[in-house]
């Protein structure tokens, strides 16, 4: 499965954000404790700080992953699930 992250630093995590390197090392390694990957991380500017693009078996082994990472207190996510367009066909081959 594919995810999108948007994420905003807290006012901790932009006080720490010479951490950001190193706690974004930490969370890859979260994401690969619950059989996930961080594929794509960067940076925004506007409504979000930051954009990942990760890979995970599923809905419950990204919600560990961003549960653990949150619990730091450095940012705050919203989760997309995201479907590849190859997949399209395969979705609308059985709708009326």
């Amino acid at each position: 499965m594919h995810f999108i992250i948007l994420g905003k630093y807290t006012e901790e995590g932009v006080k720490g954000m010479k951490d950001s390197p190193k706690r974004l090392e930490q969370a890859k390694e979260v994401a690969k404790s619950f059989g996930g990957e961080i594929k794509q991380f960067y940076l925004t500017m506007g409504r979000y700080d930051f954009i990942v693009i990760a890979e995970a078996p599923s809905n419950e082994a990204v919600m560990k992953s961003l549960i653990t990472v949150g619990a730091g207190g450095a940012v705050r996510t919203e989760t997309l699930v995201a479907v590849p367009a190859e997949e399209l066909g395969e979705i609308l081959k059985d709708l009326p």
